[in-house]
């Protein structure tokens, strides 16, 4: 039997169940794949540096350095820093929290995803166990005589596979969500403290 096979007969002796907990863990994967890229970008040595030499070019009133890293840096530091030019006059608080919350989704997409299959994938795998237990329920408690113990044994396996299933697809999903969520809090602290910075180098130059 080759390894489709074997899938294929795994998830049929697992229940319906099965197929939306593969979608899901396929789901998972691709998610897990988008965001390791997009943090391994950010928060890499690599990112830290562009972060630190952004921060440096705000924090020392150097728009030239800083004109020329904004054009080569696509990060979500940037975007904050061209959303609050300091040369537009002196800025407050309230729109540098607005121009974070516009960042914020870059930050957060596919996190709400993880967490629903986190949360879904054991519903769904108790779900497969109360149908698999229903099932042999009724063959015990029917009329007809059981000749093959493998008819109540059928359901549950079935009970068995779909719960060990949805538990193993949301402890998949719940690591890197947890990991994705650390880089995210740090994330939102460089977001404030540059937004800070920004602010505080509008004012300089207002009273300049």
């Amino acid at each position: 039997m080759n390894p489709l096979e074997s899938m294929l007969h795994f998830i049929e002796r697992g229940g319906f169940v099965m197929w939306p907990l593969l979608a899901m863990s396929v789901v998972a994967l691709s998610v897990t794949i988008e965001r390791a890229s997009f943090w391994f970008q950010i928060d890499s040595k690599r990112g830290r540096k562009r972060f630190d030499r952004l921060a440096g070019a705000v924090r020392t009133d150097q728009p030239g350095r800083l004109s020329g890293y904004l054009d080569e840096d696509g990060s979500p530091y940037a975007d904050l820093a061209r959303s609050l030019p300091v040369d537009r006059g002196p800025l407050d608080e309230t729109e540098a929290a607005l121009a974070a919350e516009s960042v914020r989704p870059r930050l957060e997409r596919g996190l709400l995803v993880l967490s629903t299959i986190i949360t879904a994938a054991p519903m769904l795998g108790i779900l497969g166990t109360v149908v698999g237990i229903i099932q042999s329920f009724e063959l015990l408690g029917g009329d007809a005589t059981i000749t093959d113990p493998s008819q109540v044994s059928g359901g549950i396996a079935e009970a068995l596979i779909s719960t060990a299933t949805g538990l193993v697809v949301a402890l998949l999903a719940l690591f890197p969500y947890m990991l994705f969520r650390s880089r995210q809090d740090r994330a939102l602290g460089r977001l404030e403290v540059l937004g800070g910075l920004l602010i505080a180098a509008s004012r300089r130059k207002d009273v300049a």
